[in-house]
């Protein structure tokens, strides 16, 4: 299979020219590249830290999920249980239901768990993405203590027909397929993406969790292992329409479909037969949204209508011998959510601004286990009240008030204030001096407080005191752009919730008293043009303590004063890319320290996971036919066969390969 790919992309990368002698000439001249730089100093941004995903890095990165997309270029760490498998977010060190995400303004966490499976979002869906680091996440909503992701879809009135395809083909039986076409006018436009996704996920490791001791010399050699039963598969749709009937009415309808079938793999310290048990979850996501947005000369109103809806089937079945795969577990859960907003924002002048918005969200969920004949039923009501008004003072100087207050279920709830500021130095120069001192509210999801066995209806709500304070400056050098910024943030979270195993032989969620997050953020970039070379050179850093402060349960307990499970210490990403007349080359590394997998952080008993260090290279050539643009990349994941485990006892693949084509017309 390797040496398929390696042929193929040979031949398409390096002996093309031959085949394009027919080609004018300026097909391969390189296309001027415009360095310009984004605003940084803005009141509506005032004491907040934002990170914007490079639309470049999202092209290159289309075929990956969103999970494999935030670990490699921003300094969030995902928890990955395996290729394709479950992958969860820590932002600053807090847990997975601390980090709210939302798609086109509506937010897709599960009301169930609270938290997101990066696994299952695809790059393809994606055309823009914004991270907001801690409370700056209340912009958006209530209950971010780590940060909020934002990923949206743009529209282009430019487009009068366009069609993209891309084909993946990889290590592993991996094989991707995305197709889009679209097109319209200044007043209408459709846009449609189908994508496929399906690996067999069969790759071998060295199985550290399973030692064979040989009787007479006395070593312990740990054996080649394969990664059995992990294959995925995903299907997906995106429908995109716009209608513009005039330069201030914007109305958008978007749907995303998907459905997605994974069988999960064992752990490795498992030492039965291949046949004993089958793990199998399948996930059914429907999503749609409606908004129309109107503007005027100082005043813009928005109303959006969302819906999700989620089936999730999880079978784990146990070899019975005479009778075969029996069912141990067959849970259905069903999730429906109804996500409404109202919101208005005024502009009294350039340097004073005014934003309101109303938010009504309603979930209904069910979950059932007709195996162990366990499950709860339950809804929820949410309203939320939001006002921020923003100023600036002599272009030097801005401030930005934020208020969220909400009610769950008819219950207020404590009010979430945010004051941020932004003070220019040097009122000629992009250098700013900012922080935010902001309150953060996180409601236990339904999960945590019904199911069955283990919810804890008495659970208390996460709250949270931040303090954030950061520089950041931008400047072109000679067609050069400099970004970098640094900041320094630290969270108090008190009644933080830990689900642990209870003297009852089921798991259930506590509070802890307190926990306190604090660490450093660094990026920077640098992008700019040296004779025919494009270049990008972008980097991040994450310093991430996050500490157990919390009562002892009992005399002695270790877990006073240690750092929370899988949250690493020390975190980085660097991406190196050139373009050269069409030809790339791209340079990814990604470093994580060691995390601990037992919340004593005892290395003693190896319950920790060694640092790694990954990675990847891209080789890719763009080159045209007519009015066809091709582009075909060639990639190479975990270049020096790195032996890595994000969690304990799930194994991540070592060298591997994927060869794309894109065409686009």
């Amino acid at each position: 299979m390797v040496r398929r790919i390696g042929f193929i992309a040979f031949l398409i990368l390096f002996t093309h020219v031959s085949f394009s002698q027919g080609i004018q000439d300026s097909t391969f001249q390189i296309q001027t590249v415009e360095i310009t730089a984004d605003r940084i100093f803005r009141k509506e941004t005032a004491g907040m830290k934002e990170t914007q995903v490079d639309t470049l890095v999202l092209l290159q990165k289309v075929n990956l999920s969103l999970s494999e997309l935030l670990s490699e270029n921003t300094p969030v760490f995902i928890k990955s249980h395996g290729r394709g498998a479950l992958a969860t977010a820590s932002f600053r060190g807090t847990a997975a239901s601390h980090t709210q995400v939302n798609w086109n303004g509506i937010s897709i966490n599960s009301p169930m768990a609270g938290m997101v499976d990066f696994s299952l979002i695809p790059v393809y869906i994606i055309d823009e993405m914004n991270l907001k680091h801690g409370t700056a996440s209340i912009a958006d909503q209530s209950g971010g203590l780590g940060g909020s992701i934002s990923i949206s879809n743009r529209v282009d009135w430019n487009d009068k027909f366009s069609v993209q395809y891309l084909q993946g083909v990889g290590s592993y039986s991996t094989f991707d397929e995305f197709f889009q076409f679209g097109g319209g006018n200044k007043v209408v436009q459709l846009k449609t993406r189908l994508y496929h996704n399906f690996s067999q996920n069969d790759y071998t490791f060295i199985n550290r969790g399973i030692g064979n001791l040989n009787p007479q010399t006395g070593i312990i050699t740990n054996p080649l292992d394969t990664n059995d039963n992990a294959d995925f598969t995903k299907y997906g749709l995106l429908q995109e329409i716009y209608f513009r009937p005039s330069s201030n009415n914007v109305f958008s309808v978007k749907y995303w479909g998907q459905w997605a079938d994974r069988t999960i793999p064992r752990a490795t310290s498992y030492e039965g037969p291949d046949n004993s048990n089958l793990n199998n979850q399948i996930d059914n996501d429907h999503k749609a949204v409606v908004d129309w947005k109107y503007y005027t000369d100082k005043a813009k109103v928005m109303l959006r209508s969302g819906y999700s809806q989620k089936q999730l089937d999880y079978t784990l079945k146990n070899y019975v011998p005479g009778f075969g795969l029996v069912p141990a577990i067959y849970s259905e859960s069903k999730q429906k959510s109804s996500l409404n907003s109202v919101a208005y924002t005024y502009s009294f002048n350039d340097k004073f601004s005014l934003e309101t918005s109303l938010d009504f969200n309603y979930h209904d969920v069910a979950s059932r286990d007709s195996v162990k004949k366990t499950g709860y039923e339950q809804q929820r009501k949410e309203l939320s009240g939001f006002i921020a008004i923003r100023k600036n003072f002599a272009d030097r100087l801005n401030l930005n008030f934020m208020l969220r207050q909400d009610w769950v279920d008819g219950a207020f709830v404590p009010l979430v204030p945010f004051f941020g500021v932004d003070y220019r130095v040097f009122k000629q120069a992009d250098f700013l001096i900012k922080g935010n001192i902001a309150r953060n509210y996180h409601q236990p999801s339904l999960n945590d407080l019904y199911w069955q066995p283990g919810g804890n209806p008495d659970l208390l709500p996460e709250v949270g005191i931040s303090v954030e304070f950061g520089l950041e400056y931008q400047k072109i050098i000679k067609g050069q752009l400099l970004k970098t910024e640094i900041t320094a943030y630290r969270s108090d979270i008190d009644n933080w919730i830990i689900w642990i195993p209870s003297y009852k032989g089921y798991w259930e969620p506590r509070n802890i008293k307190r926990v306190l997050s604090q660490g450093i953020e660094l990026n920077s970039s640098l992008k700019g043009t040296i004779g025919a070379v494009n270049y990008r050179i972008a980097g991040n850093y994450a310093y991430t303590q996050s500490i157990n402060y919390g009562d002892p349960l009992v005399w002695g307990d270790e877990s006073y004063g240690k750092q929370l499970v899988y949250v690493p210490l020390h975190s980085g990403n660097v991406l190196f890319s050139l373009l050269y007349k069409g030809y790339t080359i791209t340079y990814q590394h990604n470093s994580y320290s060691e995390r601990y997998t037992t919340s004593s952080n005892d290395v003693s008993r190896r319950d920790w996971l060694y640092p790694y260090f990954m990675n990847d290279l891209i080789f890719g050539k763009d080159f045209r036919i007519s009015k066809i643009q091709l582009s075909a990349e060639f990639k190479i994941y975990n270049l020096f066969n790195e032996t890595y485990h994000s969690v304990l006892y799930r194994p991540m693949p070592g060298r591997n390969y994927m060869f794309l084509l894109k065409i686009n017309i």
